[in-house]
């Protein structure tokens, strides 16, 4: 998504070899006009796929997931990373750790918000080593229902999780994906181009 590239390449600040900081745009100060856009590139790419429900898990996907599910009219549904005293025991629940943080957590889903035949996509901000999207998948599958697509913002593809989620059978489509962080350095890959191995630099925009 070339609107999303630019404004990683505007005001995104890479960090170091794995981290890159987009928090003034995305993930702690949110653009509603950026997010309307990556809604409607969300609802376009995955509009022939019969969703039924968009998930995200709390808290950095929700204005993005919001968006994608206003365009394409279904409800939103936010995993929670955090234990509710309002959930009783009829939850869905699976271990996950961050790779950006570093912890462990239970992503938890409410039993009630889910049935079998629900078609569902999954709206994450990155994609680094793929254990949040694989625990959504799980709880997803445990439910009945079919997990028919992630899409995410930015995909750090020198990283393993695009290849977890396809090894998995999963359907991906990134907007942004980046093939080299360094300090001050963000090099965008192709859409087609390879999975984590032979990447080339014919591949990089």
């Amino acid at each position: 998504m070339r609107l999303l590239k630019e404004r990683i390449k505007k005001d995104g600040k890479a960090l170091s070899k794995t981290v890159l900081k987009v928090d003034s745009f995305i993930n702690h100060q949110v653009d509603i006009e950026i997010m309307e856009e990556i809604g409607k590139d969300f609802a376009e790419h995955f509009k022939d796929r019969g969703i039924t429900k968009v998930f995200t898990i709390e808290s950095s996907g929700i204005a993005p997931a919001l968006m994608t599910a206003k365009y394409l009219d279904v409800p939103m549904l936010i995993l929670k990373k955090q234990n509710s005293k309002i959930l009783n025991d009829n939850v869905y629940q699976t271990r996950i750790t961050s790779f950006t943080k570093g912890t462990t957590y239970e992503l938890t889903l409410f039993a009630d918000y889910i049935q079998p035949e629900d078609r569902v996509l999954l709206i994450d901000d990155f994609l680094a080593n793929g254990e949040a999207a694989m625990g959504a998948s799980r709880i997803i599958a445990e439910s009945g229902a079919e997990l028919v697509g992630v899409g995410i913002l930015i995909e750090k593809s020198f990283q393993k999780g695009r290849k977890r989620l396809e090894d998995a059978g999963y359907y991906v489509y990134s907007q942004a994906r980046i093939g080299r962080l360094d300090n001050g350095v963000i090099e965008f890959l192709s859409e087609d181009a390879p999975v984590m191995e032979g990447v080339e630099e014919k591949d990089l925009l």
